[in-house]
């Protein structure tokens, strides 16, 4: 009797811990997103997000999720009626999710103190449903550079494409991002936003041309450049609706001849298991880092454009943390709804664990926040 007030005592200051980050008013948003609308079985909001949670946090089935909160008297309801549950807290989930972004959004520096660019790493990543017919989601993430923190995510079916568009984009925004977002249409996207770009050059999706408007081809320029020597030329993109021109930059520097044999090799494999026809000039690309810029040079130089790129694998790191440890890797749902739901509410989880470490570098004594 003794070790099970113990244990229902240390569960209840788990969760008034884990609570205290949720956003302001999160309670009354479950009845607001109609996730709590009669409150036979499940008495409140707290009562409902501990029982998501208690599914979503450790990939636990829902037949052992019901069981487990009917033995320490959370609730009592069956396996079907969770599974409607989460289906209808999707918004709700969603709502709780873009609030802690918000949160993590707030910096403590000093106006003064600010970088000269807010610079955002950002990415796609596929979940797919199980089976060979299932659906394939796509969750658009995007992270501050300074703190690893996410700032922004979007879930899309897999059809929609990776894209700058995908995100907001505020004046002194830096989005950094790999090739799949080398297109005209995300870049002039970020550019009348007020941001800028760094982008690794994708040479079919990203035609380029010189100050007069004609093609400009950037193997002449590359193969110049000796080993570990950065070019930076001015290059202009046409907007794809008006038509006019639009100021970049291409940075550039040759691989090793180890470096680019490697690359070519992937180049290679990837063509013949996609069966798709290689180009000569893509082969001859894969010898170079190539970047695209919209920073002018006064701002950063080549070298320090194709420095900060390095930084994008931060993000694939973090993709590798969220399938591994919040297992935001494949869907145990096939209906839409559900699958959606899921999905916010593994980001629920992701982003709370990101206030949670956030609170741990400001080591409290008694180990919460007051």
């Amino acid at each position: 009797m003794y070790n099970s007030a113990m244990n229902t005592m240390a569960e209840y200051t788990e969760w008034t811990t884990l609570a205290s980050f949720l956003p302001s008013g999160w309670k009354d948003e479950a009845y607001a997103q109609k996730a709590l609308q009669r409150t036979r079985k499940i008495k409140n909001a707290e009562t409902l997000l501990r029982l998501l949670l208690m599914h979503l946090s450790d990939g636990v089935s829902m037949r052992n999720t019901v069981a487990t909160a009917k033995e320490t008297g959370l609730c009592d309801i069956n396996d079907v009626a969770l599974l409607h549950r989460l289906k209808v807290s999707g918004r709700w989930l969603r709502w709780i999710a873009h609030q802690l972004v918000v949160g993590l959004r707030k910096r403590d520096r000093e106006p003064e103190q600010q970088p000269k660019f807010r610079v955002r790493l950002v990415d796609g990543t596929v979940v797919s449903e199980p089976g060979a017919t299932g659906t394939d989601w796509r969750v658009h993430y995007s992270l501050e550079l300074e703190t690893l923190r996410c700032d922004s995510f979007l879930v899309t079916s897999a059809k929609e494409g990776e894209t700058l568009r995908r995100f907001k984009v505020q004046a002194g925004d830096l989005l950094l991002a790999d090739r799949g977002y080398c297109g005209r249409n995300g870049i002039v996207h970020v550019v009348e936003s007020g941001g800028h770009a760094v982008v690794r050059y994708h040479s079919t999706n990203l035609p380029l041309h010189n100050r007069r408007g004609h093609r400009w081809d950037p193997l002449k320029h590359l193969r110049k450049l000796a080993v570990g020597k950065v070019g930076d030329w001015d290059v202009w993109l046409r907007h794809p609706e008006t038509g006019h021109l639009v100021k970049g930059r291409l940075c550039t520097v040759r691989k090793s001849a180890e470096a680019a044999a490697k690359a070519r090799h992937k180049v290679r494999r990837k063509a013949s298991k996609e069966m798709n026809a290689l180009k000569k000039e893509t082969l001859e690309h894969a010898g170079y880092v190539t970047v695209f810029t919209t920073v002018n040079r006064h701002a950063l130089s080549g070298k320090q454009v194709l420095s900060l790129y390095r930084d994008r694998w931060q993000i694939e790191l973090v993709f590798k943390r969220l399938k591994g440890l919040v297992k935001l890797g494949a869907l145990p749902k096939t209906e839409g709804e559900s699958c959606k739901a899921w999905l916010h509410g593994k980001l629920v989880i992701a982003l709370l664990a990101e206030h949670l470490h956030r609170e741990a570098e400001f080591f409290s004594p008694w180990g919460y926040p007051l």
